[in-house]
């Protein structure tokens, strides 16, 4: 009973201190100023959202090889290993069922290696997603430029962090002008020379048997 009984009594002291505190006191002195709300905090904007798609993609035209010539990354791994990167070959299918089926193929050890994912069209034409084992851990794609025969520009995000690469249809080195426009493009995500890149155009992997596909 005795407990309750101190329940009891801190509530009806609380009651009493709330009625002594009133909104005006005697004499005109006025209560302390009500705590300003804080300004409701803008919606995140991620990276990714500020580079927008290339107008009227025909995704079907992306289908088939792009060679991976440069990238713009602050992976820890490119940073200090960049110098020993493997050629890279990317070839797209699809779509079918909303999805474009992707298989990349490279070289590690010495071996040939093939990895088959599959990139899910959104409702947005140019945005691409890449699933991953929990929805935080998607990677969202954006085909930023490309004219389909030559080059395409593809920027991907995972976590909050953006990669971007540049394809070509050959092997073949782009032009002057394209390269710099690549570099301009890197830079606009605070990626500059430091972080850029360039891939064999040699050497590229041709079929992979079926132990080494993952």
């Amino acid at each position: 009973m005795s407990g309750e009984f101190r329940c009891v009594l801190a509530a009806v002291v609380l009651l009493c201190f709330c009625l002594l505190v009133p909104t005006e006191a005697v004499g005109g002195a006025k209560s302390r100023p009500k705590p300003q709300r804080r300004p409701p905090r803008k919606p995140k904007v991620e990276p990714i959202d500020a580079t927008p798609p290339t107008q009227n993609i025909d995704i079907q035209q992306m289908t088939g090889k792009w060679y991976l010539l440069n990238m713009a990354s602050k992976c820890s791994y490119l940073i200090k290993h960049g110098t020993r990167v493997e050629p890279i070959v990317m070839t797209l299918t699809g779509p079918s069922d909303q999805t474009l089926s992707v298989s990349t193929k490279t070289r590690h050890n010495h071996q040939c290696w093939e990895i088959l994912q599959e990139y899910h069209l959104t409702s947005t034409p140019g945005k691409l997603t890449l699933k991953g084992t929990r929805p935080e851990l998607n990677t969202d794609i954006v085909i930023g430029e490309t004219d389909y025969t030559t080059y395409a520009v593809l920027y991907y995000q995972k976590l909050g962090k953006v990669t971007v690469k540049l394809y070509s249809r050959s092997v073949d080195d782009l032009s002057e002008p394209m390269l710099t426009k690549f570099e301009q493009l890197a830079e606009k995500h605070g990626m500059g020379l430091a972080y850029l890149f360039p891939f064999p155009t040699y050497s590229h992997c041709g079929e992979v048997d079926q132990d080494h596909k993952l």
